[in-house]
């Protein structure tokens, strides 16, 4: 079972840069940014942590860009892997995120992990001009349109949302056909059939309790598609109890990611030493 930390990316506290380093000369096996372009100020999409409009962390309102993050981060390090938890895809035009996405892979030597979400925040999405009625519907044909500039050496993509004629687009991720895509979302039927015709494996909601029935049913709805070994499951965890840790890997959970707090660099690293440390017997 593999560990990864999550910094919630902010213009306070460590740089992604000096984490991602500190996590990589840990042993750690990657770190995860997440994404918010902007929230506005009047909303009524409820928080899924929150249950209303309040949300839990003033870091929502500062968060930093993913790719620039992650980009910074694979300058100081040369292992660990780059990942979010999560993008939203959907506030992007695609063609140019594919470029995005595709460069970072290709720069940090294949070490990126798309971890992608729907977005609960619905009024944040339709400023980006998303139907919010149509968003897994979007974001399918999004990542296809994207899978095909990766891939083709002329791509072309004629799909609901994203169209285009036959092009050429380089570099390629090192990562063939594409980066593991990995949906953060609730474990319900609809999302586990999401990620088995779109993906590649399922990032848990930290506020989940049904972790082990999720991977079992998960496993069942991937094996009836006939598709090819297991999906991949990211836990994010709250603190490393043993008990869990035990639970999680008989189970075949492939990582358990904890959350950075929002604090100096010095203690941020202190942080992730003392974590390494109470993980190290799970490894």
């Amino acid at each position: 079972m593999k560990f990864g930390v999550s910094l919630f990316t902010c213009d306070r506290g460590i740089t992604p840069a000096a984490a991602a380093r500190s996590a990589e000369a840990h042993g750690f096996d990657h770190i995860y940014v997440p994404e918010h372009t902007h929230i506005p100020v009047v909303r009524s999409s409820n928080h899924p942590a929150t249950g209303d409009e309040t949300l839990p962390d003033d870091r929502y309102l500062r968060t930093l860009d993913p790719w620039v993050s992650l980009a910074s981060a694979a300058s100081v390090t040369e292992r660990i892997g780059l990942g979010t938890s999560v993008a939203l895809p959907l506030e992007h035009d695609p063609i140019a995120l594919a470029k995005t996405i595709a460069t970072l892979d290709h720069l940090s030597g294949g070490r990126v992990t798309f971890g992608v979400g729907f977005g609960w925040n619905l009024e944040e999405l339709a400023d980006h001009g998303v139907p919010p009625a149509k968003r897994r519907t979007a974001l399918k044909d999004y990542l296809a349109a994207m899978q095909a500039l990766w891939t083709s050496g002329e791509a072309e993509h004629d799909g609901p949302f994203v169209s285009f004629g036959p092009s050429w687009a380089w570099p390629k991720p090192v990562q063939q056909p594409r980066p593991e895509i990995l949906l953060g979302a609730g474990g319900t039927e609809k999302n586990f059939e999401w990620i088995v015709a779109a993906g590649d494996g399922w990032i848990t909601t930290p506020i989940e309790e049904a972790v082990e029935g999720g991977i079992e049913r998960l496993t069942t709805l991937w094996e009836q598609a006939g598709r090819d070994g297991s999906p991949r499951v990211v836990v994010l965890g709250d603190t490393p109890d043993p008990g869990a840790l035990a639970r999680w890997r008989d189970v075949g959970v492939s990582e358990v990611v904890f959350s950075l707090p929002d604090d100096t660099a010095d203690a941020v690293e202190t942080f992730i030493a003392e974590l390494a440390t109470a993980v190290a017997p799970f490894r």
